[in-house]
């Protein structure tokens, strides 16, 4: 996609860079590549900052399957935990730090999280309309 417009969340070269060492290369044989993967991280960026659903993605970019299918092989190989993980550790050493953290706090503290009871408080919570949309989130279920 040369001639897609431009984001405000798109990548410049630098910080392209940065990410392209940990984007996993195109398996050999079969089917071509799939879209340029610069694209690919610019819509997951897009989605991230805009908050719009994955299925509204503008046309420019590679179509919402293709960039959903992407998001899903990288968050089950690691590869976002991996770029989350250096980055971190380039910005802890930026500040004169270790790059790997030598310590951490777990707080213990209970939360109520209701004081209704009965079935207001077992209600099961709404999903998007008809009821399969993707997750997009990088939380773990």
């Amino acid at each position: 996609m040369d001639n897609r417009r431009s984001y405000p969340s798109d990548l410049s070269k630098p910080e392209w860079a940065q990410v392209e060492r940990f984007i996993p290369p195109p398996k050999p044989g079969g089917r071509p590549a799939e879209p340029d993967p610069k694209d690919i991280v610019d819509a997951l960026l897009d989605v991230a900052r805009t908050g719009c659903q994955g299925r509204a993605l503008p046309h420019d970019f590679p179509p919402w399957g293709t960039v959903y299918r992407s998001f899903r092989t990288w968050k089950a190989d690691g590869t976002l935990d991996r770029r989350r993980d250096a980055r971190r550790g380039d910005r802890r050493a930026a500040a004169g730090r270790h790059r790997q953290p030598s310590a951490a706090i777990i707080d213990s503290r209970s939360v109520k999280t209701t004081e209704k009871g009965g079935s207001a408080a077992t209600m099961v919570a709404r999903r998007s309309p008809g009821g399969r949309g993707p997750s997009w989130s990088t939380r773990s279920a």
